[in-house]
């Protein structure tokens, strides 16, 4: 105990770690979803449930050029993800999108990893249950390059890990109008033992709208 004191006045204590935090979400906050908004068109979804309340479990943010990519992991198997475009504040979100994670797919060899990153994920369309989802992110060409994006995920005890992702987004029409999104990162993750591990991580989600979210910090 004392030697913590000391060390507290000579400014030796490690500053608390600043994690991933925008629009009330963090780590340990939950959320609310209007029920309605879901129950209305799960039926034309791919997941066969989703939570009305979720609690955050860890918490991540990617960075690229002047965007910040939020993403806050929940105790239903789910990600919220928070776009902000030209800073960091409330007042820059763009867009709120609630994912589910569909399946992990592990990535047995070099060459099965080149030919999912070249001619597999940055397709013009991907099919996931006998249904058709079309690139949101466009090309001038027929196929686009998965985009990069570094990870810092952190969990609730403060430790992080990083994450190589290389995405890309899907989108089909629904019958009200909406759409469901289709989020596909092939990963790469540098394990303790020191070994690369990597997968294909499918999602598919929603976008949702300030009245369809509420957040308990």
């Amino acid at each position: 105990m004392f030697a913590k004191l000391i060390d507290k006045l000579k400014g030796t204590q490690a500053p608390a770690v600043k994690t991933p935090e925008i629009m009330g979400l963090r780590l340990g906050a939950s959320f609310e979803l209007d029920p309605l908004a879901i129950r209305l068109i799960l039926d034309e979804l791919t997941i066969d449930s989703c939570s009305p309340t979720q609690i955050i479990k860890a918490a991540g943010v990617v960075e690229l050029d002047g965007t910040w990519v939020y993403r806050f992991y929940t105790d239903d198997d789910a990600w919220l993800q928070v776009v902000a475009e030209g800073g960091r504040g409330d007042e820059h979100v763009v867009d709120v999108k609630l994912f589910h994670f569909y399946d992990t797919l592990d990535v047995a060899n070099q060459q099965a990893w080149d030919s999912l990153l070249k001619q597999e994920i940055g397709a013009e369309s991907y099919q996931l249950q006998e249904r058709s989802y079309n690139r949101v992110w466009t090309s001038a060409g027929d196929y686009h390059n998965p985009v990069h994006m570094s990870e810092k995920t952190y969990d609730v005890g403060g430790d992080y890990s990083v994450t190589d992702q290389f995405t890309m987004l899907f989108e089909r029409e629904l019958s009200d109008q909406r759409t469901e999104s289709l989020f596909l990162s092939a990963e790469e993750k540098e394990e303790h033992a020191g070994y690369l591990s990597r997968s294909l991580v499918i999602s598919t989600g929603i976008t949702l709208t300030s009245s369809q979210l509420t957040i308990h910090g």
